[in-house]
């Protein structure tokens, strides 16, 4: 797996995950919304643990910079 993940992009997705726990933990978010964005949230704290995002490889996107030979 070839790391497709800029660090903005997984500081954005971390930021995300923490906001749906601080949700969930609070109350705010209740029921079905906590269940389907708790799974989300998960996801997205993987995908940033591991800097690969599988639905970046399918769609062909990288937020990486590329460098350049010289």
């Amino acid at each position: 797996m070839k790391a497709n993940m800029s660090t903005a992009d997984r500081w954005i997705r971390i930021a995300i995950a923490v906001l749906v726990a601080i949700g969930i933990a609070t109350g705010t978010l209740t029921g079905g919304w906590a269940i389907g964005l708790g799974i989300v949230a998960v996801v997205l704290l993987l995908t940033s643990l591991v800097s690969f995002c599988p639905l970046y490889a399918v769609l062909g996107i990288s937020t990486c910079r590329v460098k350049e030979n010289q």
